[in-house]
């Protein structure tokens, strides 16, 4: 099926579904409807060095009795969606990959699964050659760091190549293939809400932020943390701006620790995807144009396929059929001698089943792994 055959709604939910590939999902839904719209302009996504390159990003004209772009992709599909640490603007500065996130759509493209991995997450980084990386057992978040160094260039690491040693280290410990993915820098992040007028989302706790002080000025450094008043989302539905919503998503030292940031990231993305859905943005190219003019360079794409390829193959999953989940886990250590954390069993198992293409049933045996809000 072709764009112009699609019903408002189905052309609102490609936009919506193709969103949702990054904390970048959002960003790069908003790439591909413009390309889809009739946008010339070149491919803003970098590749990663070493993967497959993705092909210009620009629409071609199918013929009246070819396949759409995409066609041939019918799953399972995995995308991996990276938040990157916004001090990558300092210079010499290597990126940590503060928040991690798979998109799992299984054979069919009738669903779709949005977990997240604790950046503490203990795991297996195998060696990486190209970054003089030997391998080891430590952090998550560490692979991408580790990853980005550039062997007589110290100063100047590279994302892209960073995402790649993340990627193996993810498909290593899930077992998935990752397909595709995207890295989006918090700034652009920031960018990315305020282009979309703010997002409206359900705060389910009441957190104080450890960074921002009411007014969006950065918290004086003090000795062991920072000073000064202190932003406060309270609980109940609340009307985000783009340093408020990056903020409130980044928070760890609440009640929840890292798995509540976890399930305020996968909530805010819903949030951001339910907003493009209702205001229809597909209808409006100006306003897709100023989205993508506003993440410039903060949005990385990775992938073998081009955006639009992977968004006419998520286009026919069901909005009701896109399932958060929220992976329990427990810390590693004790006080100083804490090393990291680990999923506990319910959490390594549902990875298990997902692979096995037994999600619903196990989800269903366990409803708390759910993200309802």
């Amino acid at each position: 099926m072709i764009l112009g055959s699609m019903a408002p709604r189905q052309r609102w939910l490609l936009l919506g579904l193709t969103a949702l590939a990054a904390v970048a999902l959002i960003a790069a839904g908003a790439v591909v409807i413009t390309r889809l719209t009739g946008d010339s302009k070149p491919n803003r996504g970098t590749p990663v060095a070493g993967s497959p390159t993705p092909s210009p990003v620009g629409t071609p004209t199918p013929s009246p009795s070819g396949p759409p772009p995409g066609a041939d992709i019918t799953g399972p599909l995995n995308l991996l969606l990276v938040g990157v640490d916004t001090r990558v603007s300092v210079p010499g500065w290597e990126p940590h990959a503060d928040a991690v996130l798979v998109l799992h759509v299984p054979r069919g493209l009738g669903r779709a699964y949005l977990f997240s991995l604790p950046r503490d997450l203990l795991v297996d980084i195998p060696a990486f050659p190209k970054a003089g990386y030997k391998g080891g057992k430590t952090k998550l978040t560490h692979a991408m760091s580790y990853g980005s160094r550039v062997p007589g260039k110290p100063k100047e690491p590279s994302t892209a190549q960073g995402y790649e040693l993340l990627r193996s280290t993810v498909s290593g410990y899930t077992g998935l293939r990752i397909d595709a993915g995207a890295v989006l820098t918090f700034n652009g992040f920031d960018r990315l809400v305020n282009a979309l007028g703010g997002v409206d989302i359900y705060v389910d706790q009441r957190v104080a932020s450890l960074h921002r002080r009411p007014d969006g000025k950065h918290r004086e450094s003090a000795p062991g943390g920072y000073k000064g008043p202190q932003q406060i989302y309270e609980k109940g539905t609340q009307h985000l701006n783009g340093w408020q919503a990056l903020d409130y998503a980044r928070q760890r030292y609440i009640t929840g620790g890292d798995y509540a940031r976890q399930r305020h990231q996968q909530q805010l993305i819903r949030a951001l995807t339910r907003k493009i859905l209702d205001e229809g943005l597909a209808r409006q190219p100006e306003r897709v144009d100023q989205v993508v003019a506003a993440l410039g360079d903060t949005l990385i794409y990775v992938g073998g396929r081009r955006i639009v390829d992977i968004a006419y193959a998520l286009s026919g999953v069901p909005e009701n059929r896109f399932v958060l989940v929220g992976l329990p886990g427990a810390g590693v250590g004790k006080g100083s001698a804490y090393r990291g954390e680990q999923l506990t069993s319910v959490g390594r198992q549902f990875v298990t089943e997902l692979r096995a293409g037994r999600a619903d049933a196990y989800l269903a045996a366990h409803p708390t792994l759910v993200v309802k809000n």
